[in-house]
């Protein structure tokens, strides 16, 4: 008899959990130009594992192409770095996607794939979480909401206003900037805690850097 997959918690489920908190703004780094990349480039050349997301400004009519990443996202537990991508930029960070030895994680990342190829960025070494809840049961894909919700028994927040807001503005608005450091953060978040759990599949990419296995600590905000 096969087994029936597991429901995933509804909306309105989700919504009455304690709110995931953010990482705050003294620990998320907005990134404009090759000279503050470079003031960062030991600590992000040598980091294991980020979490990986990008925004681009969306595209609304018909034939419109696409001209993103506008902002590409690396988190750690203690710090995002949101880079407002140009052509510098773009070559500053091509090291960090193409090595092997730099994990990068992130949740429905086939989009962001096709437009780094389309900038002739080598992407090496990522990670798709949304195919790694087979052990809870889900056959399908499982977004970063309930990720959070599923492993946390969080409520992580997503705002379509936000999501649809013009990545490409030269000054991102707070909520932007919340938004897009949440996304690498609650990836990489994800990712360490089945990794604790060893419930990660068993063909994620080799490193040779060390990655770092620690309980996850992370608090319901105040706000709830």
């Amino acid at each position: 008899m096969e087994v029936q997959q597991p429901a995933l918690l509804s909306k309105e489920e989700i919504s009455k959990l304690p709110l995931f908190k953010n990482l705050s703004s003294n620990q998320i780094i907005v990134l404009k130009t090759l000279d503050q990349c470079l003031a960062l480039q030991e600590e992000l050349y040598s980091t294991a594992l980020f979490g990986f997301d990008s925004e681009s400004k969306p595209t609304f009519n018909k034939g419109e192409t696409q001209t993103g990443p506008h902002l590409i996202q690396l988190a750690t537990l203690e710090k995002a770095y949101l880079f407002q991508v140009n052509n510098e930029i773009l070559e500053f960070l091509a090291p960090i996607f193409s090595s092997r030895d730099q994990i990068k994680v992130g949740f429905g990342l086939k989009n962001d794939a096709h437009l780094f190829r389309k900038k002739g960025i080598e992407l090496n070494s990522v990670i798709e979480l949304s195919k790694c809840f087979s052990s809870f049961g889900y056959k399908n894909q499982v977004g970063l909401k309930n990720a959070i919700a599923i492993l946390f028994n969080l409520h992580f927040q997503k705002s379509k206003k936000i999501s649809t807001s013009n990545w490409a503005r030269k000054e991102l608005s707070p909520q932007q900037i919340s938004y897009a450091a949440a996304d690498a953060y609650g990836a990489v978040l994800v990712f360490e805690e089945l990794l604790r759990l060893g419930l990660l599949p068993k063909d994620i990419p080799n490193t040779s850097l060390k990655l770092r296995i620690r309980p996850i600590k992370i608090k319901p905000s105040s706000d709830a």
